[in-house]
């Protein structure tokens, strides 16, 4: 009798250890070393690593590969990365190939390499794998486990390791990962350059080993890239002996060939299956098309419901730090970055990393701005999202109902002239690493009525919206539209306006609110590899796809699509004559054109959203 209660004590005893709280460990007190480590074709990469004193238990590790610099890495663990911290982790900063105090050549975004090419190919997945391994030798108090994360470049490098992953890779978080730089990245939006970004951050991340900032000498950016003309002045007037790879690559791959085909991270992606926690922002004025296209390729071969999709109500990378509750005017009601980082982030490498904790995430975890509210489904979109659209009507009206036979001369025309592009946000237009302070993150969330009246922005709306009208899924633009050019962009904006007696927050009467949008180059409507000069003045159909949202406009709301051709500096100028490389292009190539948009019952431009019950 007496064995029996002394084994049933300690069966109760590890019951309890099993059951007790996990220790709480202190971001500050994270003991930092440095270590140059060796690959394999013997360069040196150079590594940050933050480590809990006196730990309990060994610990997994959780590396980040960085080209913007590890040096105030301890600033992440004490804060974009504390809830982790204090979990418990072996943190791990590298930099990598040819940045800062790492060795070698950097390669914008270096393709894989081909697994039938030479054995001794080196890529970021290699580093990847050589870093991990020598990480499992030398840092003792390990537990053989690693989990990756990091938003934008960072994000890209992780999924990167994924392709030939070692084996101790047990957990991923790829965050605002570019997927394609010609489709819907960082360079290109549907074959359009995006001309600011691209050229200042080429010039930050090639011109030095370390970040270094193109000097403008003009604070409003949008007179700088007026006055430059043709992309072909770049070399002459600014870079002259400078050699960027990057800007050598735009001129050079003007479309859709092998060089951003190999970068393409789709092909590549069949062939992973890990836990992995795909994260993007609904207003991400860098990488929104790359996290969702990741977690849809992934989702092909997730047989295990381990790739999970989060978006929240945020800029790029806005989840990582700061509450995450406002975006410039907008208030979403609490702090989502906040919630993210405790209720997802932390639990899913907890579970994965450390085998702790009962977290089991949604397919889809999603904001819906406009109610401020998280929501989850089983499918991204919806699979009960159903397909309406808003057409274009005569008198600048926006409808669900399609038009008639009272419109079948329906249309609208603008002139748009390379010389006074639109601004894509509110000027001065400050650089885009602007030192002092810069709009760009959240320049998505402006107030769109500051080009409301512009003779080449074209605007349709709905009446004041009776009941709730909620978006979940994909929105698409049907356009039917022609030129007397040969050549057009199509921008395109679905935006909430609100009302005039806004409650309760005066202060946003009337404000027009993107809550979608995107660029197409018209000249890529058949095929990116192969672009095509358009015939004048025939109407031709153009799909502008403008991504996902889950978004709920409120009764008392209007919705209204705008429609424009130029979006400057962000997106370079088309001369909307033929050339068959804008970069090469000379100043009497940009031609001011007539563009027409139709609206007739043969040619019902529209807006497809897909909905689901409010």
């Amino acid at each position: 009798m007496l064995r029996r209660l002394v084994v049933l004590f300690a069966v109760l005893a590890s019951t309890g250890r099993a059951q007790s709280a996990p220790p709480v460990y202190d971001p500050a007190s994270y003991v930092q070393t440095s270590h140059d480590i060796p690959m394999r074709d013997g360069l040196t990469l150079h590594l940050e690593i933050f480590s809990p004193p006196n730990a309990t238990e060994a610990l997994p590790f959780l590396l980040q590969r960085t080209p913007y610099g590890v040096g105030g890495s301890r600033g992440r663990v004490t804060g974009s990365y504390k809830e982790l911290a204090q979990d418990g982790y072996i943190f791990v900063f590298q930099d990598i190939r040819g940045r800062y105090k790492s060795n070698g050549t950097f390669v914008m975004q270096r393709p894989p390499r081909l697994f039938d090419g030479p054995k001794d190919a080196i890529d970021e997945s290699t580093d990847t794998y050589d870093s991990i391994e020598w990480l499992l030798k030398n840092i003792p108090r390990n537990n053989g486990r690693v989990g990756m994360l990091g938003v934008s470049y960072d994000g890209w490098t992780a999924a990167m390791a994924m392709l030939d992953p070692h084996p101790a890779l047990k957990a991923v978080s790829p965050q605002a990962s570019p997927s394609d730089m010609f489709i819907g990245d960082d360079f290109h939006h549907n074959g359009a350059f995006r001309l600011s970004y691209g050229f200042e951050y080429a010039f930050m991340t090639e011109d030095s080993k370390e970040n270094e900032n193109f000097a403008f000498d003009r604070y409003d950016t949008y007179d700088w890239y007026l006055q430059l003309g043709p992309l072909s002045t770049v070399q002459s007037r600014y870079l002259k002996d400078k050699v960027l790879p990057t800007w050598r690559d735009f001129t050079e791959h003007p479309n859709y060939d092998a060089f951003w085909q190999r970068q393409a991270m789709k092909p590549y992606l069949k062939r992973v299956t890990m836990p992995t926690l795909n994260v993007a922002g609904w207003w991400d004025q860098e990488d929104f098309y790359g996290p969702v296209m990741i977690y849809r390729t992934l989702e092909q071969q997730d047989k295990a419901n381990q790739n999970v999709l989060v978006v929240g109500p945020w800029w790029h990378g806005g989840w990582s730090s700061g509450p995450g509750q406002k975006i410039g005017a907008i208030d979403f009601g609490s702090p989502t970055g906040e919630y993210y980082r405790t209720k997802l982030q932390a639990p899913f490498f907890a579970k994965h990393l450390k085998d702790r904790g009962n977290f089991v995430a949604a397919e889809a975890t999603v904001f819906e701005s406009g109610s401020n509210s998280w929501r989850t489904f089983t499918a991204w979109p919806p699979k009960e999202a159903v397909t309406k659209s808003l057409y274009f009507r005569d008198g600048g009206v926006l409808s669900f109902d399609a038009p008639t036979a009272a419109d079948s001369a329906g249309v609208d025309a603008f002139v748009s002239d390379p010389a006074k592009p639109v601004p894509y946000r509110k000027r001065p237009i400050e650089p885009t690493y602007y030192p002092k302070g810069s709009g760009w993150r959240t320049w998505l969330m402006e107030d769109q009525r500051f080009v409301q009246n512009r003779p080449d922005v074209l605007s349709w709306e709905t009446p004041v919206l009776t009941q709730d009208v909620v978006v979940a899924g994909e929105i698409t633009a049907k356009l039917f539209a022609s030129t007397t050019g040969q050549d057009a962009d199509w921008v395109v904006k679905l935006i909430d306006v609100y009302p005039e007696d806004n409650a309760p927050d005066h202060t946003l009467g009337g404000f027009e609110l993107m809550v979608a949008n995107d660029v197409f180059r018209g000249r890529f409507r058949n095929s990116f590899e192969k672009p095509e000069p358009l015939v004048p003045n025939r109407v031709t159909p153009f799909t502008v796809d403008l991504h996902t949202q889950s978004y709920r406009f409120k009764r008392g709301h209007r919705i209204m699509v705008q429609v424009q051709s130029t979006w400057f500096p962000l997106i370079d100028r088309n001369p909307q004559t033929w050339v068959p490389n804008i970069f090469t292009a000379k100043a009497s190539d940009y031609k001011a054109q007539t563009h027409r948009v139709w609206r007739t019952p043969r040619t019902p431009s529209r807006v497809e959203i897909q909905t689901v019950t409010p």
